[in-house]
């Protein structure tokens, strides 16, 4: 099936290849959460019921299979992954105040935020000794590397957004470690797992990079697409909070100059709800939807160039899907 005659991909189809292994994974992640001390034990039993689309797991267990065979090292790549991943959600909620997570009450709503803090440092510490227990040193290497990115890409991004000075290269560097370095880890982590083979490692974590970025820029499109969405997604949510993402950032470069300097009048004092359409028709009006597309799909065709060394499976065929559902996507 070629790209153009391609189906609309969804996770199922997605995990598919894998859909026994991720109970397997299940299984090796539920163990790995248990704690003799109580509080513990509840909070990760608690973390469970939050149950995700498991998108990171999932690219880990391809990743392997796409390269060889899923064993039981990928199964605790897999959960590393995933304890790393919920551990910054858990303190992403604490700084944003977030009251819900996946449709229950967050960690630090229901705790108070020291509680979630330490669950969060709990988590971290648990993942690393997890790969240390069995000498996954390769593991370590590639998910320090993604905290230290995460972190700089954080505070890179706090930083310009108080003076609202982000320009494309800026924007590029902090979706790359805020996003891409944990997709970039996943695949790596999973390729490790499976291969000897330096080429296919070095291809699977360049994917794993690439479709990280478009899938950020995709899901930062779908604060200005929200309006054309079936599922009636909300838009605004990063102008209300004066973030600076490319759709905006490319309408700004393109806009005439009294314009621009309205529209980031508007984000500086924070977009309310009747200034957000105003927002969305100038971006519109000044390519920055158009590009962001593009930019998007400049991405997705690198990674599926990065696929094109390895042999064709139902895996492969998979992470292509997996390039489609992230450029496709409506929420």
């Amino acid at each position: 099936m070629t790209v153009a005659n391609r189906q609309p991909a969804t996770l199922d189809d997605i995990r598919g290849p894998v859909t026994a292994e991720l109970k397997e994974f299940d299984r090796f992640f539920k163990e790995a959460m248990r704690s003799k001390v109580g509080l513990i034990d509840l909070i990760a039993r608690y973390i469970i019921r939050q149950k995700g689309k498991r998108v990171r797991p999932i690219l880990v267990l391809l990743s392997a299979k796409v390269c060889g065979a899923i064993n039981e090292s990928t199964y605790r790549g897999a959960t590393l992954v995933e304890i790393l991943h919920t551990a910054t959600l858990i303190h992403d909620d604490v700084v944003d105040d977030a009251d819900t997570r996946r449709g229950l009450a967050s960690i630090n709503a229901v705790w108070k935020n020291k509680i979630a803090v330490l669950m969060g440092d709990y988590l971290l510490a648990r993942g690393l000794l997890l790969s240390l227990e069995r000498n996954d040193y390769a593991f370590l290497r590639s998910t320090s590397t993604a905290v230290k990115r995460m972190s700089e890409g954080e505070l890179l991004q706090i930083q310009k957004s108080r003076r609202l000075d982000i320009d494309e290269e800026t924007y590029l560097k902090i979706i790359g470690d805020k996003t891409a370095s944990l997709f970039s880890t996943c695949t790596e982590i999973g390729s490790t797992s499976a291969t000897d083979d330096a080429e296919k490692r070095i291809q699977l974590r360049s994917f794993g990079e690439n479709v990280g970025m478009a899938f950020q820029i995709r899901d930062d499109l779908l604060d200005y697409l929200g309006r054309k969405s079936i599922i009636g997604k909300p838009i605004g949510t990063d102008m209300k909070e004066k973030k600076l993402t490319l759709p905006f950032i490319h309408a700004l470069t393109a806009a005439p100059r009294n314009d621009a300097r309205q529209a980031l009048k508007v984000i500086k004092k924070g977009a309310k709800s009747k200034d957000v359409q105003w927002v969305v028709d100038f971006v519109e009006a000044n390519g920055g939807i158009e590009y962001a597309l593009s930019k998007a799909q400049e991405y997705a065709a690198l990674a599926r160039q990065n696929l094109s060394i390895l042999p064709n499976s139902d895996a492969k065929e998979a992470l292509m899907q997996f390039v489609d559902f992230v450029t496709e996507r409506q929420s």
